[in-house]
C-alpha cells in the first residue's frame, strides 16, 4: 500500500470529474497517468486505455463531448481505502448524434499517489449502455440443444 489519500481529495477529484472542467481535473492527475475505461469502443469511441496527462485530459475535452453532453455525474457510493478509491455512479447524458438520453452505472477504481490519480479503471454497464446507444435491445439467436438433450449455455 502506497501512501494513504484522504477522503477528501476524493471527493475533490470527483467534483472536478463530474463537472468535467479540464482546468480544474488536472492538478488531480498524475504526469503518467493510467486511464482506462472498459466498455463497447465501437459504440463509445473514449473507452480504452490512454497513457499520460494529455492524453486524459484530451479524452475528456474532446472525444467524451464528441458522443454524449454529459448532464449528471452522481457518486452513489465511495470508498476509500489506504491508496485507493472505489466509486459505484450513475450517468446521464445526451447523445449528440441524435438527442437520446442515456443513462447508466459505472465502477470505477482509482490509485492515488501523493494525491493524484495514478491509476484510473472504469467498467461500464456495457450492456446497459450499448442497447441505449444503439437504441434497441440486442437480440440473441436462441440457444440450441446440445446432444444429449442438455440446453446449450450463453456467456455473456
Amino acid at each position: 500500500m502506497g501512501i494513504l489519500v484522504s477522503r477528501d481529495v476524493v471527493e475533490d477529484f470527483y467534483r472536478a470529474y463530474a463537472n468535467r472542467d479540464v482546468a480544474k481535473i488536472e492538478p488531480y492527475l498524475a504526469d503518467d497517468v493510467q486511464w482506462t475505461i472498459s466498455g463497447p469502443v465501437e459504440l463509445l469511441r473514449f473507452c480504452g486505455t490512454r497513457v499520460g496527462k494529455p492524453a486524459v485530459l484530451d479524452m475528456i475535452q474532446n472525444l467524451v463531448p464528441a458522443i454524449f453532453v454529459i448532464t449528471s455525474f452522481v457518486p452513489e457510493t465511495l470508498l476509500v481505502d489506504g491508496d485507493r478509491a472505489a466509486t459505484l455512479n450513475r450517468l446521464s447524458a445526451t447523445r449528440c448524434e441524435d438527442g437520446r438520453v442515456i443513462s447508466y452505472r459505472v465502477a470505477q477504481f482509482l490509485r492515488f499517489h501523493n494525491d493524484k490519480v495514478a491509476e484510473y479503471c472504469s467498467v461500464i454497464d456495457s450492456f446497459d449502455a450499448a442497447e441505449q446507444v444503439l437504441g434497441h435491445r440486442i437480440e440473441f439467436a436462441p440457444c440450441r440443444k446440445r446432444q444429449g438433450g442438455q440446453d446449450g449455455l450463453v456467456a455473456v
